[in-house]
């Protein structure tokens, strides 16, 4: 008899990492379709009653073991979920008396529901239990990740078969193999006319055929994201027309959508009146999209990201047909004062990100800040143009009282925008302040006696000694995170000194490249010195073997030590998700 492990193996089924963040949903990706079978054997185990059944109350146990078994367990009614925890919960004074309870005789919603507390590896086990909890099993899963190589459409229908409530599919191909084509896409648009999510990544077989197909079959899509795929406008308009319940498009690297007038517009369709966010990334001429995001009224959330062409005149007719708008990030466009002009029009508007946009100046970012005074985030890459300045940053925070995270990357800030940003930005709670050339001691030590509300600070690639960190120990009272990084004066004695000052706040040192440029001077070069090693090993370079053996020990210690703070606090740096400190 096959035990377990082998089963699972012969399956060839592993976990999809893009499920970890999902609740109640679980996930698995067919690693060779060739080889993913429906299992037929029933694998003989001895269940052993849990102590979960033991000393319940009657009546409960009653309740579930009578119930008649429902072999339809989609879904699960609010109260048999109630009173499964009940039952699994209740605790009784008889506790000497165990019922020995026949899990065999529990409802199958009932296992459904247990099946979705438990991991993807947990419930694939429970898969191989016998044939109920196969079928169970495969009929509560509603998220699956598939290697879409070209060989995955004769595995589709008894895929799908099993897996048939799935709606979250995401189909991804190596860059190297032949992906899905047109006709397995078709397929699983038959069998998963229920599908609301689709994430294609690398399918370059895929044709504006197989996409108009596919969009007629499941005109429920609620999330489109593809990459890299070789459909184009054709087919895209195929999704817009007949999937008008898309909410969310992510449209990045389509290879068909060329650079040229003859490219067919994409939009309006009836997937304008439900889409709230839309986002371009790596497309030539992603402007045949204006028709599509000018239609869409209630869109929330616009992102354009390293598209080519001048977006200008687009934003302005976008901001003339969509007032709603909420967050925008705009990433290396040519984009000047025009385009952020017309971005003022959007009083809602409370997250923008411009992003190495070198045409964008003080006046566009203070017409901004004038007209969108619900502005809480705000982030500016100034790409070192020197165009946005003291003199932006002061209009910002004039007009932007509720701003609450900032972030400045090669912005020459200095003490005069930086004070009142304190003192008129009184729920300014995340700082971020990169690549300036202006920002030194001074700026730091304004920074901790004014801004009291700050929680998160992070400095990178600025002009800040150890004479900024004592400064920092001593002001911003609710500070809880410090990360100091590429700054050439801060040593590790000053981040020490403020560590011991502040014992609650959590301070994330990295002084690597600049010890690993004097060690390599001393013709040494440790893997993460610290400030401290680098002294010790210019001043004892021609020690004896056991002084030195003494001195690696200390710096072992001091490494691990290092190591682990550094690991503790590495995932601080990210604001809301998103990474607000490179």
């Amino acid at each position: 008899m096959m035990n377990v492990g082998e089963n699972c193996a012969r399956n060839g089924v592993t976990d999809c990492p893009e499920s970890r963040n999902e609740e109640n949903f679980q996930s698995i990706e067919l690693l060779d379709s060739s080889r993913l079978l429906t299992a037929t054997e029933t694998i003989a185990i001895t269940l052993t009653p849990s102590p979960l059944w033991m000393g319940q109350s009657r009546l409960n146990k009653a309740r579930f073991f009578n119930r008649p078994r429902e072999h339809s367990c989609r879904s699960m009614a609010v109260e048999d979920q109630k009173e499964l925890r009940l039952f699994l919960t209740e605790n009784d004074d008889d506790d000497e008396e165990c019922v020995a309870g026949d899990i065999s005789v529990l409802p199958d919603a009932c296992l459904a529901c247990i099946f979705q507390f438990l991991g993807s590896g947990d419930r694939k086990q429970c898969s191989l239990v016998c044939r109920r909890w196969l079928e169970i099993e495969g009929q509560s899963r509603y998220r699956l990740a598939l290697n879409a190589q070209s060989e995955l459409v004769t595995a589709v229908p008894s895929l799908f078969s099993r897996f048939d409530s799935v709606t979250k599919l995401s189909l991804k191909c190596d860059r190297r193999s032949v992906s899905i084509g047109d006709e397995g896409l078709v397929l699983i648009s038959l069998r998963c006319q229920n599908l609301t999510r689709l994430k294609l990544r690398s399918c370059r077989q895929l044709t504006d055929s197989g996409m108009a197909s596919f969009a007629k079959n499941c005109k429920g899509l609620k999330r489109l994201s593809c990459g890299s795929c070789s459909f184009g406008a054709k087919g895209m308009n195929a999704v817009v027309d007949n999937c008008s319940s898309l909410e969310e498009l992510s449209v990045k690297r389509l290879r068909r959508i060329s650079d040229g007038v003859a490219t067919e517009p994409i939009g309006p369709g009836l997937a304008a009146l439900s889409l709230k966010f839309i986002c371009l990334k790596d497309l030539y001429n992603a402007q045949c999209f204006g028709p599509l995001i000018m239609g869409s009224k209630n869109l929330r959330t616009l992102k354009l990201l390293r598209c080519s062409g001048d977006w200008d005149r687009l934003l302005e007719l976008v901001t003339d047909h969509v007032n709603g708008l909420v967050e925008v990030h705009l990433e290396r466009l040519q984009i000047s004062d025009v385009g952020l002009a017309a971005l003022s029009h959007c009083q809602n508007l409370e997250i923008l990100h411009i992003l190495k946009t070198p045409d964008c100046s003080n006046s566009g970012l203070i017409s901004v800040a004038e007209n969108c005074k619900l502005l809480r985030k705000l982030h500016i890459d100034g790409w070192k143009t020197n165009r946005i300045n003291d003199e932006g940053l002061i209009g910002v925070s004039k007009y932007c009282p509720n701003l609450q995270e900032l972030v400045l990357i090669g912005i020459n800030s200095t003490c005069v925008s930086l004070e009142l940003l304190a003192t008129n930005c009184q729920k300014l709670e995340r700082l971020a302040l990169c690549g300036s050339e202006t920002v030194g001691d001074a700026e730091i030590s304004c920074i901790a006696e004014k801004c009291t509300t700050l929680k998160k600070l992070c400095i990178k690639s600025c002009p800040v000694s150890d004479h900024g960190m004592e400064a920092l120990a001593g002001g911003c009272p609710n500070l809880v995170k410090v990360k100091v990084k590429k700054c050439r004066g801060v040593t590790g004695d000053g981040a020490g000194w403020l560590r011991a000052s502040r014992e609650s706040l959590a301070v994330n040192l990295d002084i690597t490249e600049v010890e690993s440029q004097d060690a390599a001077s001393d013709g040494v070069q440790d893997e993460n010195p610290t400030a401290s090693d680098q002294i010790e090993g210019a001043n004892n370079a021609s020690s004896s073997s056991t002084t030195r053996s003494k001195s690696f020990k200390a710096r072992l210690g001091l490494i691990v030590g290092r190591n682990l703070v550094s690991c503790t606090f590495r995932k601080w740096s990210s604001f809301s998700g998103g990474s607000w400190c490179h």
